[in-house]
């Protein structure tokens, strides 16, 4: 299977940068993992449907389904048994995606209840696919 991460920005704190590597190293053992960051900018929210086409998105956000580590693996596994074998995760900005691509995409993934930080949200990420 095929784990896209598209990120709007780079992680700057050194321990989550440190620590998003680590897990991205570890699920690369398992999975084809792609890492995109974005620059964060006026253009940043096109850019990202430009990474959807043939994949399964998932969108990360507050509102999104919270899972428990089983769930998501049940969730993910079931999608590839389903014939998806690409999935995008999406990270956006910390003012939120636009409302285009949250209508297009096909799932909503929240990892908390809370606002996480852009660059704790892609450590979260990268440890709850590893998981």
């Amino acid at each position: 299977m095929l784990l896209r991460i598209v990120t709007i920005g780079t992680p700057k704190i050194s321990y989550a940068k440190d620590g998003f590597s680590e897990y991205v190293k570890r699920l690369s053992g398992f999975h084809k993992i792609e890492v995109i960051h974005i620059k964060d900018d006026r253009k940043a929210q096109i850019k990202i449907f430009s990474f959807l086409d043939d994949t399964f998105p998932i969108l990360l956000e507050e509102s999104g389904d919270h899972h428990t580590s089983p769930e998501l693996a049940k969730m993910l596994t079931d999608l590839s048994v389903s014939g998806f074998n690409h999935l995008t995760f999406l990270i956006g900005p910390a003012d939120g995606h636009s409302a285009d691509l949250r209508t297009h995409v096909k799932k909503h993934w929240s990892l908390s209840r809370l606002t996480l930080p852009h660059d704790l949200a892609m450590l979260f990420t990268a440890e709850a696919l590893y998981r």
